[in-house]
Parts: structure tokens; sequence; C-alpha cells
């Protein structure tokens, strides 16, 4: 019986081939790697990656998805919503279901990859960047806009609080536009697939945190000069710089945001 797409899950699936293939050549899969689905779908892009690797772990919210999904020869289903997964749990449930093969010196960190859901997209990046050390690329498609504000440089309309967050955890690209008539149904917006590779260096633990509260501060209020946002919170909070709070926020690179987090944590790690 065909899957009818639900609205409250978001589902628009991946139905066209040259898409599909497009996708996977990007990710690349071997069969080392140790991977990870979200929203799997009808096994669109599942498929093609099993004969690639063997075996992956999907994540899927919809019971019937997911009870399609564990029929699948290679696949280990969690059947759970993408934002309450522990992701850097993963890679052990993966070994469990190849059967502890891989060799001990092989890279054990997770390959993440999904046609996201849009309407969870933003929070379900945010929660991912929790555990950025554990992952070795994360390969999504997303809603264009979205993938325009992540990789979106100072000075453009699209660079904001979600291009700081992720800038400074990750390494990002925009591969490629893809259209709505490519999914069925199609949605309402184009889409557009991103790469992204954790940094070496992200900010993790208390950095993080005040990175996050400085960053959200500094976007609150687009159109006022940071001295009336940004200055008062670092003010608040002892902070002495001779950062430049004449600009607006979008004015302003990750790399100074990072600094100022520094600044205006006690003991920064990362």
């Amino acid at each position: 019986m065909a899957h009818v797409a639900r609205k409250r899950f978001g589902q628009h699936f991946l139905v066209d081939p040259a898409v599909i293939d497009r996708i996977v050549h990007a990710i690349d899969p071997r069969p080392t790697d140790r991977l990870c689905e979200i929203g799997p779908g009808q096994g669109a892009l599942t498929h093609p990656i099993l004969r690639a690797c063997g075996a992956l772990t999907v994540i899927e919210l919809d019971r019937d998805l997911a009870a399609r999904a564990r029929r699948w020869p290679g696949v280990t289903v969690v059947e759970a919503d993408a934002l309450g997964v522990d992701f850097g749990s993963l890679p052990a449930v993966a070994d469990d279901r190849v059967g502890g093969s891989r060799p001990d010196h092989e890279d054990r960190r997770l390959r993440i990859v999904g046609n996201l859901p849009y309407n969870i997209s933003t929070p379900l990046l945010f929660h991912l960047a929790t555990c950025a050390d554990q992952v070795v690329d994360q390969h999504f498609m997303l809603q264009r806009e979205v993938v325009q504000r992540m990789v979106a440089a100072p000075g453009q309309a699209s660079y904001g609080r979600l291009s700081v967050m992720l800038q400074c955890r990750y390494a990002m690209e925009h591969l490629f536009d893809v259209a709505p008539h490519a999914f069925a149904p199609p949605p309402a917006v184009d889409s557009a697939v991103v790469r992204m590779i954790p940094l070496p260096a992200a900010p993790g633990g208390e950095l993080a945190r005040t990175l996050g509260e400085l960053v959200t501060c500094a976007f609150s209020q687009r159109r006022k000069i940071l001295r009336h946002t940004l200055g008062r919170w670092l003010e608040a909070r002892g902070v002495r710089q001779t950062f430049d709070l004449q600009r607006r926020a979008e004015e302003v690179a990750v790399d100074e945001y990072l600094q100022l987090a520094r600044l205006a944590t006690p003991h920064p790690t990362g």
C-alpha cells in the first residue's frame, strides 16, 4: 500500500532519480562509513546508500514508515523524534547491526544525511551541533532559504543568528538547489542541499553557552546599532573590550563574536 504523506510530519518524498543520484554522489558513501539517515521516508536515499555501504541507522518518527524500514536488510531503525535522539550514541547502534566487523582503527565518528522536515529544520540543526565533535560530516536537504541563512556572509540580508552559530562549528557549502517538482507532494518552496563539516576547534561547554546568549542578544533588534543591545549585555558582565559597537549585528564577522564570547566567559573551552 502506498504511503500518504502526512502534513504534521512535514513529509515531502524525494522522487527525482537525477536528484537522488546527485545527492548520493555528493555523500559518496563507503563500506566502512557509519551512516545515519534522518527521515528515510520511502527509501529514496536509503537504498542507494545501502548498496554502497551495506548498513546504516535511520531515524524515523512515522510508525508506518519505521515499520517499512525494518524490513530493509542492513537497516537499524530508531523510531523517535530526531530532536530527542542522542546522536552521540548511534555509532554503537550501527556496530551491533553489522556485527562489529569494522576494524578498531577506522574512524568511528558518524556521517549524517537526510531530507530534513522543514518544520523542525532549525531546531534540529542546533540539536545536532551539540554532538558535532562526534560527526565526520552532514549532508542535508533543506528549504533553500534556510541554507542561504546558514552560509550567509556578514553584510548579507540572510546573515543572522543561525549563520553565526553554525559557522563557528562547521565549514559549510551550498551544493545545489532542488526544485519542488523533485518531490511528491511538491513543497511550496525551493530546496537546497548543503554539506556541513565540523571544525576541529569549535566552541564547547561554557563558551558555547555564552556565545549563544551573546549572539541572541546581538540579533534581537537587528535595526539598532549594537551599542543599544550587545553593549549593555557586555557592560552588565563587566567585559572590557575595544569592539566597535557602532555597527549592526549583521556587520560583525563570526570570529569577532567568538572573541567577544571568550572575553565574557570566565573559563572558556574551545
